[in-house]
């Protein structure tokens, strides 16, 4: 299967320690060769010579918007659309709040019970700035998110790819579904930019808001993106008017004036260096066939279900991502009562997959770099480790602050 696998030369672009079987780009992809470049040119040459030239020279003011272009290419964005800034959980409190403007008559926002918890937390956060605003959730107030999509939600905050299972949701049947009530869509992509094709404007998309540093590789931190579709630039409005967003921000107006289109969601000055990290990851996927991409991760994905089941059977391993592929996206999730003893014996063996509390093991599969010999070899010590009860040693209890 590496043979023949169409991507299998990319292996040798990325920065992959020896001994180490990775299997956690859904939480920080590995490093680029490209990336490495990039920041030494931007520290050393930018940043160490020309100084504070480089915003004009180096063309860093220009950057977010430059490089928002090329993460829109691969969520099916044209261009104008998307802008890199900030971070994931930033940039959903302004598309909450533009959301909320853009249907004023309406004060509700529906999200997921079992999203990852930043995208509650800011939903939470916004309606604590709105007197009449309240949340909904799916799993909390209803089964199913489209039973609470009615005539007062205003704006739905759903995952792409769920953080934990994996489990991917229909993206145009449930924009459909909204817009057919009158709310509008903001779509998480942290779990699928990079990771299978995604199409924003096919689906008609209103919003959607990402990470690079996952399956994109832009490092750790690397800013994150937003997407809106052009259809809402005319009237967008945002609560964080920093002084980037602004039409004429070298002016030096002392009120403020929103930029055009996708520039009014920018805030302050955004991280240089790390954008120029990102923009070495992104040279790579300009020479990635992003069909041959998804084609590689259900390969990846449903070999290592069959693997696991077959070879570690018997053991309390449950699957909890969905076995039909099509509803999968780029990751592998199995639970058991002890899975973070597991996942540690695995880590001291090489195999780096994470843990989620209270019973989830999580494997993503990053198809640029990840080969199958990765995930018979990881599966051979995973068998390994449970017939052995080699996790029932005292020190893989022991929790770190990082899981």
């Amino acid at each position: 299967m590496d043979a023949t696998d169409p991507l299998r030369s990319m292996r040798a672009r990325f920065v992959l320690p020896r001994g180490v079987i990775y299997l956690d780009g859904n939480s920080l992809g590995a490093a680029s060769t490209a990336a490495f470049a990039e920041l030494q040119s931007a520290a050393t040459e930018e940043w160490g010579q020309e100084l504070i030239r480089s915003w004009n020279t180096a063309g860093w003011f220009d950057m977010p918007l430059d490089l928002g272009d090329r993460v829109g290419r691969l969520i099916g964005a044209a261009a104008g659309q998307t802008v890199v800034c900030d971070t994931t959980s930033i940039n959903i409190y302004k598309l909450l709040h533009a959301a909320l403007a853009l249907r004023p008559d309406r004060s509700v926002i529906v999200s997921e019970g079992g999203s990852f918890p930043t995208d509650i937390y800011m939903a939470e956060g916004v309606v604590a700035t709105q007197a009449d605003a309240s949340l909904r959730l799916e799993g909390v107030d209803a089964p199913d998110i489209e039973e609470l999509i009615d005539g007062d939600v205003a704006v739905v905050l759903v995952n792409h790819v769920n953080y934990k299972t994996g489990e991917l949701r229909d993206m145009a049947k449930l924009t459909r579904k909204a817009h057919a009530n009158g709310a509008l869509v903001i779509w998480d992509l942290c779990h699928s930019a990079g990771a299978l094709p995604v199409g924003l404007d096919g689906a008609n998309v209103d919003f959607a808001v990402g990470c690079t540093y996952k399956y994109l590789n832009g490092g750790p931190g690397a800013p994150a993106f937003i997407y809106a579709a052009e259809r809402h630039h005319g009237d967008i409005r945002q609560p964080l008017s920093g002084w980037w967003g602004h039409a004429r921000p070298f002016a030096f107006e002392q009120r403020y004036a929103a930029g055009e289109g996708i520039r009014r969601f920018l805030c302050g000055t955004q991280p240089i260096l790390s954008l120029r990290a990102l923009k070495g990851a992104l040279d790579i996927w300009d020479e990635v066939d992003m069909a041959a991409l998804r084609e590689k991760s259900l390969r990846l994905t449903d070999l290592f279900i069959a693997l696991v089941e077959g070879k570690c059977a018997g053991h309390g391993l449950k699957l909890e991502s969905p076995r039909d592929g099509a509803r999968r996206g780029s990751q592998v999730s199995f639970s058991h009562p002890n899975a973070y003893e597991i996942m540690q014996a695995l880590i001291a063996r090489g195999v780096i997959g994470d843990f989620r509390a209270p019973s989830t093991m999580r494997f993503g599969f990053t198809p640029l770099y990840t080969s199958y010999a990765d995930l018979w070899h990881a599966v051979d010590i995973l068998e390994d480790i449970l017939r052995h009860d080699t996790w029932r040693e005292a020190h893989f209890g022991i929790r770190a602050a990082v899981t």
